[in-house]
């Protein structure tokens, strides 16, 4: 169609508005589907452009734990707009921000004490990374390598994506990066495995840091695994000076029961990767949170020591107000009671749903739930049977991203029972058609 033959906006439709300029992530624009368009949302419900009604069952990627427009968030970020929006933070602050890491330093592990903000998940990754590669360098000493496990997922940005482990995503891109050894995922069964070859790669490489996605991975189908075997890999990395880096992207603010997954742990890791909830999904925000330690190694009458890092909009007032009401949120008693409660439903429908013929295992911590599809062959991630199940899903009103064989919950906190419910019946109905 030629520019002088489209119709004007008010006259088409938001699909195919957006066909024509907006090109989607993770998308394969010859083969997918058209996207939805969603109107308008409100708690765990959104209303596409035909008033179609959805359970939005993954939190819009893990972000809305507080449900959609939430008024308490968004008074919040009327008031600050209406006060400063915005102000560089090179060699200015303000009390947003100031708010924000006092509010962070009550209730993150005792070893945090400085906090840098950026703007979203891979970006945090990607501050962590570079301080645990330039910790060493400004300490005089060389060391290249980071530690990740296999199919891990950290972001897109260069480091970030280096330290991933999902080969489609970064096989354009080989050759290009940064120096990642992965190790396996110590699941049950495989602790001593994943423990050896810690070990053996701290020993044959220049280790500065080993990164991790605390208990659950996320983009790799909700991979559960325990807390013990975590504390052995992080005192490993400790008697051997590698640097802990705890991803916290997904799984931080109450996902897994407690307020960040590393609550579970004995060691503490010496830097943290916060966005997602952080902001209650409405601006983006992200935090990398360090030891003292760690910040007094850049502290320095040389200036070439300085962490130079930065984004435009660092610390953002409006950000940070979303932030603030966030932890609010999280922290009230209601709040606290809705994870409770999703997680109590998600084990009674575990219980219900495990010995499915159709299943092959079921995890849950906290408000995530997975279950794993029997399969004749391994499951492509974006496969047959996912983009199958996720058209089901879709068709009966819910929205649940299936990786591979694997289906995940991830509501928001303030979802309904009668929501939850209807989740469930709609997985349990679809095994039926696998």
């Amino acid at each position: 169609m030629s520019s002088t033959n489209i119709p004007p906006s008010g006259a088409r439709g938001l699909v195919e508005r957006d066909s024509q300029y907006l090109w989607h992530p993770y998308t394969q624009h010859k083969t997918a589907a058209l996207p939805i368009a969603i109107k308008k949302g409100k708690g765990a419900l959104l209303w596409d452009e035909n008033n179609k009604e959805y359970i939005d069952a993954i939190a819009s990627w893990w972000v809305n734990p507080y449900g959609h427009s939430n008024t308490f968030i968004a008074d919040a970020i009327y008031k600050q707009l209406t006060t400063l929006e915005h102000v560089l933070f090179g060699g200015f602050t303000h009390e947003p921000a100031i708010l924000v890491a006092e509010k962070l330093m009550e209730i993150l592990p005792k070893n945090q004490q400085k906090i840098f903000f950026s703007d979203n998940g891979s970006t945090a990754v990607e501050v962590a990374i570079k301080v645990a590669l330039q910790y060493f360098f400004n300490k005089g000493e060389k060391k290249t390598t980071i530690i990740a496990f296999e199919n891990a997922f950290h972001g897109d940005t260069f480091a970030a994506m280096a330290a991933s482990g999902i080969s489609f995503y970064t096989q354009a891109f080989q050759g290009m990066f940064i120096d990642v050894v992965r190790i396996p995922v110590p699941v049950k069964g495989q602790q001593q495995e994943s423990y050896d070859a810690l070990q053996l790669v701290i020993k044959n490489h220049s280790c500065a840091g080993f990164i991790f996605e605390p208990l659950v991975q996320g983009a790799a189908g909700m991979v559960m695994y325990e807390q013990e075997s975590l504390d052995e890999l992080m005192r490993i990395c400790q008697e051997n000076n590698v640097l802990t880096i705890a991803d916290e992207v997904m799984t931080g603010f109450g996902k897994t029961g407690k307020t960040f997954a590393t609550d579970y742990l004995v060691e503490k890791p010496d830097m943290m990767c916060l966005s997602k909830a952080l902001t209650g999904g409405t601006i983006p925000m992200a935090i990398t949170t360090f030891t003292q330690d760690l910040f007094d190694a850049f502290y320095d009458d040389d200036i070439n020591k300085a962490l130079f890092h930065g984004h435009t909009f660092t610390a953002n007032p409006t950000g940070c107000a979303a932030a603030l009401a966030s932890l609010e949120l999280l922290q009230t008693n209601e709040m606290q009671a809705n994870i409770i409660r999703v997680n109590k439903s998600h084990l009674d429908f575990q219980e219900l749903i495990k010995n499915h013929p159709k299943v092959t295992t079921t995890r849950v911590l906290g408000v995530i739930f997975a279950l794993e599809i029997k399969t004749e062959s391994s499951a492509s991630y974006y496969g047959t049977l996912r983009n199958k199940l996720y058209d089901f899903f879709i068709e009966n009103g819910v929205i649940l991203r299936p990786v591979g064989n694997i289906v995940y919950i991830l509501p928001p906190y303030i979802i309904t029972d009668e929501q939850l419910l209807k989740v469930y019946q709609v997985v349990e109905n679809a095994l039926e058609i696998v």
